[in-house]
């Protein structure tokens, strides 16, 4: 006769073997965790938070934050704030932005590094873009383009001016809006000669839409986000709401042939073809 296994053997044979199944899934995801140094971590978060994974991004700059403030490291401490403050536009956040520009300002001050105030105030322009404050956002994209050019910083001065020709567009000032995006793409081609920037034609979209230039407008958004998916980019939030209203609009205002039909000459643009073709 067999002897039966006792009821709380039993149960905790089940647990245990549950557990035991889970456990290298939660010992892999740790260890990952904590084979990153801190900059991985900032490049991580920076990562999700692209692929639309905030919370996965915030605890990770929460991570690098705590470290900063432990080991009393700047870069750390305004990377990761500065991180923060790109999810916080997700959600249109303008308290918790509030909150995150009081850290940068404070670091700015007792570090002495002028370009967490640059970063303060290209998050802020980012925000109120988002938010639909033109003018505010004008303000500060001004503060950030002057302290980037003070301190330096090509990439954000660069980026600044892709950024501003948004501003510039709303507001109806279409000349102002094509100096920007050509500068933008002067100053990338300088930065890497060889680049193929597809980022820059989001801008460029828009600026015809808003022309009411729907052909031209839906031609570029085509070729935008094919190149987005074959470099495997993501846009950022201020960045992909344009670029949605543009393709929104060009469904409404094209007929279906004339919509067909440039999705398959979009097809052979490149970016230099398109800056060429509307921007020249």
């Amino acid at each position: 006769m067999k002897k039966s296994i006792p009821f709380l053997l039993l149960a905790t044979l089940q647990i245990s073997c549950g557990s035991y199944q889970e456990k290298p899934d939660v010992i892999q995801k740790e260890e990952k965790t904590i084979a990153l140094s801190p900059k991985e971590m900032l490049a991580e978060a920076y990562q999700l938070f692209k692929e639309g994974k905030d919370h996965e991004s915030v605890v990770l700059a929460e991570r690098v934050l705590a470290i900063g403030k432990e080991t009393k490291n700047d870069t750390l401490i305004g990377r990761a704030l500065t991180s923060l403050c790109r999810n916080a536009q997700r959600n249109m956040d303008t308290n918790r932005l509030a909150e995150l520009s009081e850290g940068l300002k404070s670091l700015a001050q007792t570090s002495g590094n002028k370009k967490w105030m640059m970063y303060r105030a290209h998050q802020n322009a980012e925000m109120w873009r988002l938010v639909g404050n033109l003018e505010r956002a004008e303000k500060f994209y001004i503060e950030s383009m002057e302290l980037s050019s003070e301190t330096g910083s090509k990439g954000m001065f660069m980026i600044d001016h892709f950024n501003k020709s948004f501003v510039s567009t709303g507001k109806g000032d279409f000349e102002e809006a094509a100096r920007l995006i050509s500068k933008y793409y002067e100053l990338r081609r300088e930065l890497d000669s060889t680049s193929e920037d597809a980022y820059g034609l989001i801008a460029l979209c828009y600026l015809l839409e808003q022309k009411a230039n729907y052909s031209g407008a839906h031609e570029v958004a085509l070729v935008t986000r094919r190149l987005f998916k074959e470099q495997n980019l993501f846009p950022e939030p201020p960045d992909e709401k344009p670029l949605l209203a543009v393709e929104a609009k060009v469904k409404e205002e094209l007929s279906n042939s004339d919509y067909d039909a440039i999705k398959e000459t979009a097809q052979n643009e490149s970016v230099s073809s398109l800056l060429e073709k509307y921007l020249k």
